[in-house]
């Protein structure tokens, strides 16, 4: 046996020749030995990463043979509620997430970025999809054209429609608008009496159909997925079936007016528009369902003849913020020929222009205000918009001018995260009309409340932010480490003298950064003129220098107390002697934890039988090594205290260009864990600040918090009189509604 033994640890362990046949990675992968200028001893221990291998590999395999050969998992079977509960979650449909949007790592986030980029400069005054779509039926005709004209609706009695926009981010939010929207009705209490309201017949999405770019996958898992998982598409519906012909109609049904169920048409949002509609036009204009909505659309906009003199213009903005000539042109000529003197138009846009202009002090949509007023001519009783994900309504203030437009509504809560709307509180006019607010979700005081999420939440809900936030930290800082000179800090006798020690350092560590840092100084400069072209254009440009420097102040800061904290606790430690400060090369010096557990080990973990010494000589040494280098991973402080004595003793050129390498990556190790919730807690308190007192980054200040309650949609009813009935159904709190029959 002995000689077998012999015999396999010369073949297999101990490879053939010396040490220095062997490149430097196999060296140290089979010695555990590193290259040396000079005379160097070979190590006889065994190399941590052979060591680790051999160790997972051996307990993989054990724990391998002790479950077949037991048979665990025959003799503990699961309890009832186990397998009820693990049955129930796999029958939940598996929905995406809310996107996190202040993600350091999301390809989709870097994705978007990049199609947006190319998007303005291709297609905005380059190439429009909706010239493309004119251009492919040939010329405009007026209201005879089919492909955008739609009146099979007009001679429907009792017309019930929806009204929804913004879907398409987080899969149980937009899943729950959509389960509402299914159902054959709803029954709601309205001024004391309890009204039953049919699912409509007609289902309007306005735009932004999925987050945060238009690709197949987001459309598919979230868009089609909870709408799908709501209402059912017929069983012969194919996913990858491509509509030639719409609409195609199901079997039995000549005609698109003999259909009677739900029919959904979509305007195109900015998101649609990222990839220059190419996505929209596969998933929208050339398939026939979604979920159980037939869709017949065919054009990226359209006009629906609805009963009782009653329409609606769903509009193409694309990235303009306004139609395009092809599209004003129809519509015009549709209001000339078709639109009668006493009907009355809804217009359906992606953007509230209304709102957005009046916020940015800005003017868009000049060929949409041309087409109201001069053409329309008081006919338009309400606009419609998404966009901004909350609801509200406006409407005008009565006076001797009637106004080009009666009725303002927004209603972005399909789906997507919330927007404030206390930002908003003070709009009051438009087109030269007043208008007052008639209803607000969330209120405006409720709005300001949920602000103060970016403080006490901001991280938990974007933890990948940390990737970000820690690395700007560590770069702020990088040129100050180590600090050195802090004996006169903890050598003060008072309390207050401590604190003027402390800030005194830390100015003087703020004015080397400035003066003659080269990493740490560019650092901070770019900082700065990221947060100044962060800041809104909303303001002047003093004021966003003004709030660009405070928001890097703050920074910087925090990141000049941390890094006095960490160094001083690694200070306070060597001075107690609970870091070592002396060691000789990598591998053979930073060993203290381990050292101090084998001064230990005798006393606390007795073995009297000698059962450590069969251990070691079983596995060939395996077993000690493997516990060393493992404590070894655990001790960073020491490296730290051990090259920070180097460093501040004989100057940062003493160390090797790997010894300086292990210690930046340890220090930015603790570095980065230490800085992470002061990130997030200056830059959260940076958006609650920007977001109620100066009305600034309400996307932003919002979409960190990923709030996926407030949710709501509007249903619309045309009376027999004529009149149009306005509901807005709200979801306060989302919750998973699903039920295994549904399904």
């Amino acid at each position: 046996m002995y000689e077998f033994k012999d015999e396999v640890c010369k073949s297999w362990f101990a490879p053939v020749g010396s040490a220095r046949d062997y490149p430097l990675l196999s060296k140290w992968v089979i010695y555990g030995e590193f290259s040396c200028s000079g005379p160097c001893e070979s190590s006889d221990e065994i190399s941590p990463i052979y060591s680790l291998w051999a160790t997972f590999i051996g307990l993989y395999i054990a724990n391998y043979v002790v479950e077949r050969s037991t048979g665990w998992a025959l003799t503990h079977p699961l309890s009832v509620k186990e397998t009820e509960r693990l049955k129930n979650k796999q029958m939940k449909p598996n929905f995406l997430d809310m996107v996190p949007w202040y993600s350091g790592t999301s390809a989709d986030l870097f994705k978007t970025v990049f199609d947006l980029l190319v998007s303005v400069t291709v297609f905005v005054g380059r190439f429009d999809m909706r010239m493309m779509q004119a251009a492919m039926i040939g010329r405009h005709e007026g209201a005879k054209q089919e492909d955008f004209l739609y009146q099979h609706f007009s001679e429907k009695d009792n017309f019930w429609f929806d009204f929804m926009a913004d879907t398409g981010d987080g899969g149980n939010s937009s899943y729950s608008v959509a389960r509402l929207l299914a159902q054959p009705s709803l029954h709601v209490w309205n001024n004391g009496s309890l009204n039953k309201l049919p699912r409509g017949n007609l289902l309007l999405i306005g735009g932004d159909l999925a987050y945060p770019n238009p690709s197949a996958f987001t459309y598919e898992k979230r868009l089609f997925r909870p709408f799908e998982y709501a209402l059912q598409p017929p069983p012969w519906y194919k996913e990858e079936h491509i509509a030639v012909n719409k609409p195609e109609l199901p079997r039995g049904i000549s005609e698109l007016k003999l259909y009677d169920g739900p029919q959904c048409f979509v305007i195109p949002g900015n998101h649609d528009w990222f990839d220059g509609l190419q996505t929209f036009m596969r998933y929208i204009c050339h398939k026939s369902w979604l979920g159980g909505w037939l869709m017949p659309q065919k054009k990226s906009y359209f006009a629906l003849q609805l009963p009782k003199g009653w329409w609606v213009f769903g509009l193409d903005l694309a990235l303009h913020s306004d139609i395009d000539s092809y599209q004003f042109k129809f519509f015009s000529e549709l209001i000339q020929e078709k639109v009668k003197e006493n009907d009355s138009v809804i217009i359906m846009t992606h953007e509230p222009s209304w709102l957005l202009d009046w916020y940015w002090d800005d003017v868009t949509g000049k060929n949409v205000t041309h087409l109201i007023r001069d053409y329309l001519k008081g006919r338009c009783k309400l606009r419609v918009a998404g966009d901004l994900h909350h609801y509200m309504r406006h409407s005008y203030v009565q006076s001797d001018k009637l106004p080009i437009v009666q009725h303002l509504l927004v209603n972005g809560c399909g789906g997507a995260f919330l927007h404030p709307t206390h930002v908003f509180s003070n709009f009051n006019q438009a087109y030269g009309t007043s208008y007052e607010t008639k209803a607000a979700y969330p209120s405006t005081q409720d709005s300001s409340r949920i602000a103060l999420g970016n403080i006490l939440k901001f991280r938990k809900k974007n933890w990948q932010f940390d990737f970000i936030g820690g690395f700007i930290y560590f770069i702020l800082t990088f040129s100050l480490f180590p600090l050195c000179k802090l004996d006169h800090i903890l050598q003060d006798d008072t309390f207050s003298g401590h604190i003027i020690s402390f800030f005194s350092t830390m100015w003087d560590s703020f004015m080397y950064m400035v003066g003659q840092s080269y990493v740490s100084s560019a650092g901070a400069l770019l900082l700065l003129v990221a947060a100044i072209s962060f800041v809104p254009s909303k303001v002047s440009k003093k004021k966003k220098v003004i709030i660009g420097v405070m928001h890097v102040f703050a920074h910087l800061a925090s990141a000049l107390v941390l890094i006095l904290l960490m160094e001083l606790g690694v200070e306070t430690c060597i001075r107690h002697n609970l870091l070592a400060t002396s060691g000789m090369i990598f591998f053979h010096c930073y060993h203290s934890l381990y050292e101090w557990y084998r001064s230990v080990e005798s006393e606390h973990f007795p073995d009297p039988t000698g059962l450590r010494a069969r251990i070691e000589k079983w596995t060939l040494g395996l077993y000690p090594a493997c516990i060393k280098y493992l404590m070894s991973a655990f001790d960073v402080p020491e490296v730290m205290a051990v090259t920070r004595t180097n460093i501040c003793k004989n100057g940062m050129d003493s160390l090797s260009r790997g010894t300086a390498i292990i210690y930046y990556a340890s220090v930015f190790l603790y570095f980065w864990v230490f800085s992470t919730p002061v990130v997030s807690l200056v830059f959260g308190s940076y958006l609650y600040i920007c977001i109620n007192w100066l009305h600034l980054h309400f996307d932003e200040a919002f979409s960190s918090l990923r709030i996926a309650n407030y949710k709501s949609f509007t249903r619309f009813h045309i009376t027999e009189d004529g009149n149009l009935e306005v509901f807005t159904l709200a979801v306060d709190k989302v919750r998973i509604l699903f039920d295994n029959k549904h399904h």
